[in-house]
């Protein structure tokens, strides 16, 4: 082939890496090629990926979507480097192929066929506007308010900016804790005596989780809607198939009982005629062998 059967755009898949949260990922595929084209999509980590759909059929000059999820994760790989990959192959397909017909035999290169493969690569970014979350008990956390907060913008790179007051030592000591939640907003930056109150701090984690459940029920009602609304135009598909087969069916069936019918009674018009006696022309043999009989016998007299 001269040219890439599918365009590919992203050539990465990019994810927002947070803990405990989906990621998703729209991958564009576009038909270059003049033929149905089947693609199927595979990776190296199938449990921690969801892919919807895996496989399809591009019409030609056509284009199609498939999603990647990324499930949520507990702990972040060192240096944000993920070593997880995926393969997108793709294969000529005769015209009218559904992808319920597609089967591993059709991306096999052992049978023959052209397939073209296209490996993509996993790259985490983390939230563009998360900011870092201070040790509450630290010496250096001094306010009783949101106002100390005030003065500490996150700049867009994941920094902050720290006060002039500040010096190079206490800098260095401002790290983030481990135990810090992925969606912290100014909000979520307490005074100390709030922090303190374990009712607030139940409250306020109930709160998170709500929230959190609630985005993860509309992440799977939209996944589940775009699922029905596929399987849908699959079956609708398959319908108008089966009407159209049905019609054909019956047209052949009214046909073949008309041919059935000309035929019975061109048998009958058969049998009529073999039942038919034909006319006798001459004397009946009966009558023959009697008069050859007396014959005989008047000669046999005549001439002792």
């Amino acid at each position: 082939m001269d040219t890439e059967l599918l365009q590919i755009e992203p050539p990465h898949l990019t994810f927002v890496f947070e803990l405990k949260k989906q990621s998703s990922c729209l991958v564009h595929l576009a038909n270059n090629a003049s033929h149905y084209v089947a693609f199927k999509v595979k990776t190296t980590s199938p449990k921690k990926y969801c892919v919807r759909p895996t496989i399809g059929i591009i019409k030609p000059h056509a284009s199609c979507d498939f999603t990647v999820t990324m499930q949520p994760q507990r702990s972040a790989p060192p240096d944000f480097q993920c070593k997880d990959k995926f393969l997108i192959q793709s294969t000529i397909v005769p015209v009218g192929t559904t992808p319920d017909q597609i089967s591993s035999q059709f991306f096999s290169k052992e049978t023959g066929n052209y397939v073209e493969e296209k490996k993509l690569r996993v790259v985490l970014i983390s939230p563009p506007s998360s900011p870092v979350l201070l040790p509450v008990n630290s010496d250096l956390y001094h306010h009783d308010s949101l106002a100390g907060y005030k003065d500490r913008i996150p700049t867009v790179d994941g920094l902050e900016n720290l006060p002039p007051s500040l010096t190079v030592a206490e800098e260095k000591s401002l790290e983030p804790t481990q135990d810090m939640e992925e969606d912290t907003t100014g909000e979520d930056m307490i005074s100390k005596h709030v922090e303190n109150d374990p009712r607030t701090q139940s409250k306020i984690e109930v709160e998170i989780g709500m929230k959190q459940g609630e985005d993860d029920l509309r992440l799977n009602l939209a996944k589940d809607y775009e699922e029905l609304k596929s399987r849908l135009s699959i079956m609708e598909s398959k319908l108008r198939e089966a009407d159209e087969t049905i019609a054909k069916l019956t047209e052949e069936k009214c046909t073949n009982t008309r041919e059935k019918n000309l035929l019975k009674l061109e048998l009958e018009m058969l049998k009529r005629k073999r039942n038919m006696k034909r006319p006798q022309v001459g004397f009946p043999l009966l009558f023959v062998c009697v008069v050859a009989l007396v014959s005989v016998t008047v000669g046999y007299y005549v001439h002792p």
